[in-house]
């Protein structure tokens, strides 16, 4: 209505719903991403997680940003191929390790951090350990720590995070991986 009227008018219009509409986009893709990684679809859990663990070697190498990114190497145990798992099951396990890795980076001041994933008797096992600080005494688990028992406790697994004897961190995740009818 306002093109043939007042051009200016209808110029500013067409420039807010542009901006909003790319804010509606990103808000869509931040969504799906949520609900399911594209890196799971397009390189599996295994492949999604050693890409994520290159991405921690790299982010803090040289960068002196003194904000926690050390240049964490990361080391990916898992039997090989990987089995394809039900789709919330590699979303929970995806999700764990990152928020493990995250952690590693941010928080456990760690140089070094193992990833392993075991398939056994229909149980993911995922276990990260780091060589970091550990769990302070006092420590009251924050939102990830709390996102990570969540998800898995949603699939009627469970998550501990300790700290290890001989120092760093410990996330244990057992995620139930429902039997198939034959």
């Amino acid at each position: 209505r306002l093109i043939a009227s007042d051009p200016a008018a209808a110029d500013a219009e067409v420039g807010e719903l542009r901006t909003e509409l790319r804010a509606a986009i990103a808000d869509i893709r931040r969504l799906v991403y949520d609900l399911r990684p594209p890196a799971l679809d397009e390189l599996g859990l295994l492949g999604a997680i050693r890409e994520r663990a290159a991405q921690c070697h790299t982010a803090g190498a040289g960068t002196g940003s003194g904000d926690g990114d050390s240049g964490l190497t990361v080391t990916v145990e898992a039997a090989e191929p990987f089995p394809i798992l039900p789709a919330a099951v590699e979303v929970a396990a995806y999700r764990i390790v990152m928020e493990a890795l995250t952690n590693a980076v941010r928080h456990a001041r760690a140089r070094t951090c193992t990833v392993r994933l075991a398939l056994s008797d229909h149980t993911v096992a995922v276990e990260v350990d780091d060589d970091g600080i550990g769990l302070p005494a006092d420590h009251t688990p924050g939102v990830g720590l709390l996102s990570m028992r969540e998800r898995a406790a949603e699939l009627g697994g469970s998550c501990v995070v300790s700290t290890r004897p001989d120092g760093g961190t410990r996330v244990a995740a057992h995620l139930p991986v429902p039997r198939t009818p034959p």
